[in-house]
């Protein structure tokens, strides 16, 4: 990955975020980039981002398996100085985590993979998402007051171009979660009319069997309803927004 020497970060990421194909890409993008952008000859940093949404922790991107496997290791543990500082907006380091006594179990483990120094920066986003850049370090002290001011201002100039990107995961959900309940919709409305012509009565009292029938097998209202469509010979229904 090359960043042509005319642009800013910010300015990069944009771009980046209407080329890439998946936002996962992006997001990968990101973390490559400030692992190129923070590393220094021959040292080089991994790189990850946690994002804290509905009150639960995942890597939404990582420059390599193994910065991932170091941010998946805080999760097993429920803590450590990425979820710290997502949590409380507050930068953490952990410069030697040798004699860091705030993750003891995290560090022993993190140690054994070659880490041993760590730097969390939370990231500035609107809303109730919280993020943070967490970067590792295969020597202690390696985050010297300037190498931490400068992942504090790659932080901040790609703080933009991260929301941007979950707003669109945020949209992604909503469309999916109205597409499938469109979806449930049709379905149901098709069983409905089934069962109005076949016992011949009126659309409150058909809803009503399709209900009681999904209660009495412990089945979705849909799932019944899709079957029932499908036991006719009629395929999944269709709305005008699958594509």
């Amino acid at each position: 990955m090359t960043m042509p020497p005319e642009m800013t970060v910010s300015e990069y990421l944009h771009g980046q975020i209407l080329e890439s194909d998946t936002l996962e890409a992006f997001l990968n993008a990101l973390t490559r980039l400030a692992a190129l952008e923070l590393s220094e000859s021959g040292t080089e940093v991994l790189c990850g981002v946690t994002l804290l949404r509905h009150k639960k922790a995942g890597t939404i991107a990582s420059s390599s398996a193994t910065a991932q496997a170091m941010d998946e290791l805080q999760y097993d543990y429920r803590d450590g100085p990425c979820l710290t500082a997502a949590r409380t907006q507050q930068l953490v380091h952990a410069p030697d985590l040798a004699t860091d006594v705030r993750w003891p179990d995290y560090s022993t483990v993190t140690r054994g993979h070659g880490i041993h120094s760590v730097l969390a920066i939370p990231f500035d986003l609107e809303g109730p998402d919280r993020a943070a850049l967490n970067i590792y370090a295969g020597q202690p002290h390696w985050f010297t007051p300037e190498r931490v001011a400068a992942a504090r201002a790659y932080a901040d100039q790609t703080a933009q171009a991260l929301q941007i990107s979950i707003r669109l995961a945020h949209h992604h959900d909503a469309e999916h979660d109205a597409l499938e309940a469109m979806k449930s919709r049709t379905s149901i409305d098709l069983a409905v009319g089934i069962i109005m012509g076949q016992n011949r009565c009126s659309q409150d009292d058909a809803f009503a069997l399709l209900v009681s029938a999904s209660n009495t097998r412990n089945i979705k209202l849909r799932d019944v309803a899709t079957s029932m469509v499908e036991g006719i010979g009629i395929e999944e229904p269709a709305t005008h927004f699958d594509r």
